[in-house]
């Protein structure tokens, strides 16, 4: 099925995504419907034929929505969107009609609620002139305090709450209701009950009414709410940084060599093929593969680690990352959507939208919150007129029930719980893509704190996947260690042969020249054969009915063994093996700490793969299975009630990654699309799997934080607004505080997510 994702304006709570979710799903030609309302995006399956957009906006637009097709993420951005830090949530015009909406709400909140602290202090004044002897009554008369509190909410009614007016007027017409609505009809009943007081004085006498106005609970739950929405929205914004960080690393322009000539030119008319140079300093504007020249890289970016990674001819390097060194010269190889950076931003962003599955309670109770909610208001407020007549007569009992009645609609706020999962996900998802763990899904961050057992593939997981030299024992007492090394790699240098690479790079690394060789033969099935300085020399295998004792001990421990004969007297065994991550020991011991059983899956012989095992500390080793058995023996794992990860390449892994509860891909920095796998983690570093566990648990932790508070605000403020305090110890919550306590709900969750950001991991 194809997917899109569409930006939505006008989402301003939770139940808006249920609203907007349940209209999407009646269109038809379309099969799923996902709504997020931290991100404020919908993203959309299809059926064949697909839906039009037209028809979608149709659905939504008459409960004020409207969605906008989000154009797909290239990793380029122009010199404008660079200098305004442009979100890649949305297209230009998109972040713009947002900018706007937000400066509106900017100007609204800075008007209004100046004034809601000032008639707060005015309403707290006057109860507390109500309550105690000492303190003098207000020196203005309540007849003019009414007139000008009629004008001003007024204003704060029809312009600050204009969205709470029309949430009430949609509720009216289609009967379908958020928070707005809930905001707006307890807002509103509370105007028009003070207007017709204060306007229709005969209309108090005629019907008995209290003579108390709400004018100052209309200006300062609406400002109290406005405040709140502009401080959710500020604060959502920073939910999405470490998407804006990622975006804002890549480079403007590229200088490129064309026709001989040096040019700059912007980084998106960059084509495959173009040669690229960069400066000491310089940012590597795309990915590509070194031609010219030798550097350092900082690739913090993408690893997370701050010491810079050599690089030299041949070597591919990533766009964004920092050139720190020398003059390089490398030909471009991926471009726009298709470089590292670009599937990084695009794996995030994805995750950042989708839902995990604890969100599902809450997003139920959301989709039902409102009409409950209008529901106990209503009860409240006919209980109170009804009950409370008989025992504080009718008067005060209408003044209490309307009071009740509107303190139930502010302060039942459903945004908490909507707020919840999806802002501790964005939070935390980015902060994995800052460590090189790229999340795929809410659902594997979820998953993932939950595991219980890692099974590990060998081969390029724990292990380095290439052969090194490991042993070598020197038998002619005319030899060193550096005088076997120079033979055994001059010869093999110009062999074909995978082992002789091995040998080769311990030339280099020990830092020995190579010696001239005459003569050269490749014995085949054998080894290779040369004269150095008259000296004869062969690296070739070992008899098979050997009885050597030192040969037999590094058979023993799975290690591939070569003889190294001068002038046909053996003078040296060098042993190969497939080592061990140089980090790997150290991973698996955090992984233990953590209470996790290790096990290591591999399709190599027992010796060879206890021998790996032993040395990593790994728990349990299952050896000799096949790429096709490898997801039966995950399978086994769940069966017997394990909640399996499985570690692997990406590759031959596919099947038991995907077969595993939480798939976690090791990736080089130059390959990151696994698709088979829930966490890819770049480079392959065996730390970020300990990490990732790190980072899942805290997420989970945190959303559950969340959503016990966002319950908890609810069980408890709601009876409370309903008078329930008042047959007790006569307390009756007025709806100001209700509406201090519903705008700051919001931001708490919100805020409890962002300390996610300071995580150490």
């Amino acid at each position: 099925m194809k997917k899109t994702t569409f930006s939505v304006a006008g989402m301003h709570c939770a139940s808006c995504a249920a609203i907007i979710t349940k209209s999407l799903q009646k269109v038809e030609g379309i099969a799923e419907v996902q709504v997020n309302y931290a991100t404020e995006t919908a993203s959309v399956s299809y059926k064949q034929p697909m839906a039009p957009v037209a028809a979608m906006n149709e659905a939504v637009t008459k409960y004020g929505y409207r969605l906008s097709p989000r154009e797909d993420h290239q990793s380029v951005m122009s010199a404008e969107d660079h200098a305004n830090h442009l979100m890649p949530a949305k297209d230009g015009h998109d972040h713009k009609l947002k900018a706007d909406e937000l400066a509106v709400q900017k100007a609204k909140t800075e008007f209004v609620f100046p004034l809601a602290i000032v008639i707060f202090i005015v309403m707290m004044w006057d109860i507390a002139a109500q309550s105690f002897v000492g303190v003098p009554n207000l020196p203005l008369p309540m007849e003019i305090f009414n007139v000008v509190s009629l004008a001003l909410s007024t204003i704060v009614m029809f312009w600050i709450g204009q969205p709470f007016v029309a949430g009430v007027t949609r509720f009216m017409r289609y009967r379908v209701a958020n928070m707005d609505t809930l905001v707006g009809i307890g807002t509103l009943a509370a105007y028009l009950y003070s207007a017709a007081i204060t306007l229709l004085p005969g209309l108090q006498e005629r019907f008995q009414l209290p003579d108390y106005t709400y004018f100052d609970v209309v200006i300062i739950v609406i400002g109290f709410v406005t405040f709140g929405k502009y401080l959710e929205a500020k604060s959502k914004e920073k939910t999405g940084e470490a998407i804006k960080k990622l975006l804002n690393l890549q480079a403007k322009t590229a200088l490129v060599l064309r026709d001989g000539k040096e040019e700059e030119i912007p980084v998106s008319a960059v084509v495959i093929g173009d040669i690229i140079i960069v400066k000491p300093g310089g940012k590597i504007p795309v990915d590509g593969k070194i031609i010219e020249g030798q550097t350092a890289v900082d690739e913090s970016m993408i690893t997370g680690e701050s010491m810079p990674t050599d690089k030299t001819v041949g070597d591919m390097v990533v766009g964004a990352t920092i050139n720190k060194q020398g003059n390089i010269q490398l030909v471009a190889t991926r471009v726009g959507r298709d470089t590292v950076l670009s599937q990084i931003i695009r794996m995030v962003e994805e995750a950042q939208g989708s839902k995990a599955p604890i969100q599902a309670l809450a997003d139920r109770i959301s989709g039902i919150f409102v009409p409950v909610v209008l529901v106990i208001a209503l009860a409240t407020l006919l209980a109170w007129i009804v009950i409370g007549s008989f025992f504080i007569g009718q008067t005060l009992a209408l003044s209490y029930g309307l009071l009740s009645f509107v303190g139930v609609l502010v302060i039942a706020c459903p945004c908490a719980l909507g707020l919840a999962t999806p802002t501790a996900i964005i939070v935390g998802v980015g902060k994995g893509a800052q460590y090189g763990i790229l999340v795929k899904d809410a659902e594997s961050l979820e998953h993932l704190s939950q595991v219980d057992t890692i099974v590990f593939d060998k081969t390029g997981t724990v292990t380095k996947g290439k052969p090194s030299v490991t042993d070598i024992v020197v038998l002619d007492s005319r030899y060193t260690e550096e005088r076997i090394v120079v033979l055994a790699g001059s010869v093999e240098r110009k062999s074909e042969h995978p082992l002789s690479t091995a040998i080769v790079a311990r030339v280099q690394e020990m830092g020995l020249d190579f010696a001239p060789v005459e003569d050269f033969r490749a014995l085949e099935g054998i080894g290779v054969q040369a004269r150095i300085l008259n000296e004869k020399v062969s690296v070739h295998k070992p008899e098979k009915d050997s009885q050597d004792s030192k040969l037999r001990a590094l058979q023993a421990e799975g290690k591939t063994v070569v003889v190294v004969e001068v002038d046909g007297k053996t003078a040296a065994f060098i042993a190969l093996a497939d080592t061990l991550k140089d980090e790997a020991v150290a991973a698996l011991a955090d992984l233990r700490k953590r209470g996790i059983r290790t096990i290591m899956l591999s399709g190599d012989n027992q010796i060879v793969a206890n021998q790996i095992a032993k040395e990593a500390g790994i728990d349990t080793v299952i050896a000799e299975v096949l790429p096709n058995e490898k997801a039966g023996k995950i399978r086994e794992l769940q069966a017997a009630g394990r909640i399996v990860a499985m570690v692997g390449d990406g590759i031959n892994d596919a099947p038991a990654l995907v077969q595993a509860n939480v798939g976690i891909a090791m990736a080089t920095g130059t390959d990151i699309a696994i698709e088979s796998a829930g966490v890819t983690v770049l480079h392959g570093d065996l730390r970020r799997v300990a990490q990732a566990i790190d980072l899942s648990r805290a997420t989970i932790r945190t959303v559950k934080q969340n959503l016990f508070w966002a319950f908890i605000y609810n069980v408890i403020g709601i009876p409370v607004a309903a008078g329930l305090l008042y047959p007790l110890w006569g307390i009756i919550l007025n709806p100001v505080f209700a509406g201090l306590a519903m705008a700051f709900s919001s931001v708490s969750v919100v805020g409890n997510s962002l300390r996610l950001k300071s995580k150490r991991l």
